[in-house]
């Protein structure tokens, strides 16, 4: 049995696999596991490849993985919206019935769209998953306009915040996407591990026995009961799982998968004195002009993210903009959200993602079938197939171990 990539989708499809009691190899090009959710560790901070949070609510990856285990920070359920030269306070009242009428009486969105935010929460909270993937679909910028939903709400407050979740502030995602979303952020927390993102890849290969997992094994290509490795080196398998991204899986497998769009997105850290936030919550960019979308400071959620006396501040910057001096007019754009204190910033790194997250439309039938099977032992999976998200990757590689443990393996 092998899987090709050693991402969430198929490290989740050999622990099944291997906790079944099948024998699996698992080859991975990287240098590391992880996929797209990796961490790397800079002076003593934390570096998430990109803003990501695990979101508690996930049915599916939570009964997967040891969650207490992970020590997960909590953000705040809200978002302070940088709107007209100051921030406004939006949060869950639910959570927090204090903020109730601050939240009420700030100039984001009018009281029909806070009463309308209500009747959105409840009636989502009230429907299963599976009817969600399952009603007609449009972009989730229609849905919101069909829901009675006015344009300031949508400008102000939708984009900025799901285009942090969806990568671009145009809402052309999905509303089944919107919907599930939506429905997680209402029945849990948004949170970071306390050792970074790439502690959940880590706790599923913890799982796995030693030598199950060969890194810096890149494939050449596939034939009929084996995997093609350089130097002419060929690895026969019964079963093979192709869970790279789907531009790869595509290269080896042409018109039988299709290779998905993307969303891009750089992210930025700084290493900060102070934290400007001062507590667990994200800012968002309400005001739809500059480069940033939203800042956050993950070591305000868990200390672990930074040294000592240190802040981390995390901004993430949508699509693909001229990044000539881009930290500067990052840091000058902040200026004026943050004050004079910016200036004490110093630049850790800048990750240029092209490929952060399939971005499927709703033209494109989606969310498909999590397990794409093409006969004689082959199958793809991963989350451009299901959904872009840590819950989308992990039930597609288990949902592909099933469908491998239903047929005999010899």
């Amino acid at each position: 049995m092998v899987i090709i990539g050693a991402g969430l989708t198929g490290l989740s499809c050999a622990v099944r696999l291997h906790e079944a009691g099948l024998r699996v190899l698992l080859l991975e090009a990287d240098r590391a596991i992880g996929g797209r959710v990796q961490t790397d560790q800079v002076e003593g901070f934390l570096l998430d490849r990109g803003f990501q949070v695990y979101l508690d609510a996930y049915p599916t990856a939570g009964n997967l993985l040891d969650l207490d285990s992970l020590g997960l920070g909590k953000f705040e359920p809200g978002a302070l919206v940088w709107k007209g030269g100051e921030f406004r306070r939006v949060m869950d009242v639910w959570r927090r019935p204090k903020s109730a009428l601050t939240s009420a009486l700030q100039p984001i969105g009018n009281l029909f769209d806070k009463l309308r935010v209500a009747r959105l929460r409840y009636r989502l909270r009230a429907t299963p998953i599976a009817k969600l993937w399952a009603k007609s679909e449009s972009t989730s910028e229609q849905y919101l306009a069909d829901l009675g939903f006015s344009k300031g709400m949508i400008d102000t407050f939708f984009r900025p915040f799901y285009g942090g979740i969806f990568l671009e502030r145009g809402l052309a995602t999905s509303s089944r996407m919107f919907e599930f979303t939506f429905k997680m952020f209402s029945e849990g927390s948004a949170t970071l591990p306390a050792s970074g993102m790439q502690a959940i890849p880590l706790q599923l290969a913890a799982r796995l026995p030693e030598g199950t997992i060969r890194l810096e094994t890149a494939v050449l290509g596939l034939r009929a009961g084996a995997v093609e490795l350089a130097r002419g080196e060929a690895i026969p398998a019964d079963h093979i799982v192709v869970a790279t991204d789907g531009d790869q899986a595509a290269t080896w497998l042409g018109a039988e998968v299709k290779a998905p769009k993307w969303q891009s997105v750089l992210g930025l850290y700084f290493d900060a004195p102070a934290s400007p936030l001062g507590e667990p919550i994200i800012a968002l960019n309400g005001d739809g002009q500059g480069l940033v979308n939203n800042v956050s400071v993950p070591s305000d959620v868990s200390p672990h993210y930074a040294p000592a006396g240190r802040s981390l501040v995390s901004v993430s910057v949508l699509g693909s903009p001229d990044e000539s001096n881009l930290e500067a007019r990052v840091k000058s754009e902040l200026t004026t959200w943050f004050g004079p204190e910016v200036a004490d910033w110093r630049h850790l790194a800048t990750y240029r993602i092209r490929k952060a997250l399939p971005a499927p439309s709703p033209a494109e039938d989606f969310p498909g079938k999590a397990c794409q099977n093409l006969g004689n032992g082959l199958y793809v999976a991963g989350d451009h197939l299901t959904c872009g998200s840590i819950e989308g990757a992990v039930t597609s590689g288990l949902e592909t171990a099933e469908a491998i443990l239903r047929k005999p393996v010899f």
